[in-house]
């Protein structure tokens, strides 16, 4: 299963990453090349970058894959076509703004889900890493049909 590991230049197509339900860990704004490239190698993950600077370093072969362009879906397209990624591998099982895996329900963090949710039965989980609770709505319904584009551009 493949891990990832975006630079700070990859934000976006990594919690795209983990809305497919992908390990992506993303770097925070000015981290030092050095050390990611380092923590790829460690928790053996890709890392997904622009620069090309990184393949100049000793290590980077096998670890770092370079995307060119500067629009997520030609990432999507790029990534998908070097890895054969499946963007609808597990949607909406990781933490948007942490990574953390989803659990099912509010857990103890009920009073952070809007009375509805309950009210109305409707699925929702929990991160187990930051708390961040997680219900099916609009925005969900928003972001599935974008997976199952990326998909479809990428079955092309």
């Amino acid at each position: 299963m493949n891990r990832f590991l975006c630079d700070e230049m990859m934000v976006r197509l990594g919690k795209w990453l983990r809305a497919a339900g992908y390990d992506t860990e993303i770097a925070g704004a000015g981290s030092n090349d050095s050390d990611l490239l380092e923590a790829a190698i460690v928790e053996s993950r890709i890392l997904l970058t622009r620069d090309r600077k990184f393949l100049e370093r000793t290590g980077a072969s096998g670890v770092v894959v370079l995307l060119s362009g500067n629009d997520l879906q030609g990432w999507i397209v790029q990534l998908s076509r070097l890895l054969g990624l499946n963007w609808l591998h597990a949607p909406f099982s990781r933490c948007l703004l942490c990574n953390g895996v989803l659990e099912a329900g509010p857990g103890p963090y009920l009073d952070r889900v809007p009375d509805y949710v309950v009210r109305e039965h409707i699925p929702c989980y929990h991160c187990g890493r930051c708390a961040k609770p997680y219900w099916e709505g609009g925005h969900v319904e928003r972001m599935r049909r974008r997976l199952i584009l990326f998909q479809t551009i990428c079955d092309v």
